[in-house]
């Protein structure tokens, strides 16, 4: 275990500092995103050529949704340990009822039984809360999952709501706080087989693909390409992450914003159209 956390930060430092700037993408995204109405945080892979582009990427922003990812790698730390297993059933009580949102877990009957898979399934593809919880407790809570965040080299994205010592973080981030870079960089951690080890991280990725909600940056990719994705909304936060498995050239972006004007719910949001312009961009300049 201990050899798997020192590779871990090995990689997640030297992974930092090896990309070159692609700086001619980095200017057109410079110009798209001027002008918006709150903060930005954006970063990109070139998956094929190692170049990146970083603006605000070190900025710490809320998580929203985007929080499920941690908790992800915290319920299959817990399955690939033999904790949990994936296909178990697990039971549903009332103590664990969500009221906030419109999430499926929630409707459920008292001692209903689920299988886990399908709670981590509701988390990620249509992002219940309620199933999040939950997860985020069978993971062993939040400060189980920070501590292996520390231990793979991430400094900044955390779990701060129902983990104590968090209170602080959790009265201005919420649920958990990232930076555009390291979300980004966990997200290819999983694409390249180095959460735990390949087999887990494969399952993540598989699950990360099973995505309802395809209209904000998915829906500027073509339906036939494979992409990895979790999205995460406040009233004046929306964010992004996303692997385009793209054929001429794969890549991950993350994309953040904060501080936003506009705290609509429309399709029109200007962050929501700020990010399928991004997508737009990125998918046409990759591929």
């Amino acid at each position: 275990m201990k050899r798997i956390i020192f590779l871990s930060v090995v990689f997640f430092a030297l992974f930092s500092h090896a990309q070159k700037t692609d700086k001619k993408l980095q200017r057109q995204l410079q110009e798209l995103i001027s002008g918006f109405h709150g903060d930005v945080g954006l970063y990109v892979y070139d998956l094929k050529h190692n170049k990146t582009v970083a603006i605000n990427a070190d900025t710490l922003f809320p998580t929203a949704s985007i929080v499920k990812i941690p908790i992800l790698i915290g319920i299959m730390d817990k399955i690939r340990k033999g904790e949990l297993d994936y296909h178990q059933h697990v039971m549903y009580t009332d103590s664990l009822y969500y009221s906030e949102g419109d999430d499926i877990l929630s409707r459920f009957k008292d001692s209903s039984q689920i299988e886990l898979g399908k709670v981590i399934m509701l988390m990620l593809t249509i992002s219940d809360n309620c199933a999040s919880l939950w997860l985020q407790g069978l993971s062993g809570g939040g400060i189980r999952i920070n501590r292996i965040l520390d231990s793979m080299g991430y400094q900044h994205t955390r779990v701060n709501s129902r983990t104590e010592g968090r209170e602080a973080n959790r009265s201005v981030y919420g649920w958990g706080q990232t930076t555009p870079r390291e979300t980004a960089t966990l997200m290819k951690q999983i694409v390249d087989g180095k959460v735990f080890s390949k087999e887990v991280s494969d399952k993540m990725l598989r699950v990360l693909g099973r995505q309802y909600w395809d209209e904000m940056a998915i829906s500027q990719i073509p339906a036939g390409v494979f992409v990895a994705d979790k999205h995460g909304a406040l009233d004046a936060n929306r964010n992004e992450v996303l692997y385009v498995n793209g054929k001429k050239t794969p890549y991950i972006f993350s994309v953040f914003t904060k501080n936003n004007k506009d705290k609509s719910w429309n399709q029109n949001n200007e962050a929501w159209t700020l990010t399928r312009k991004i997508s737009a961009l990125l998918w046409k300049h990759f591929n």
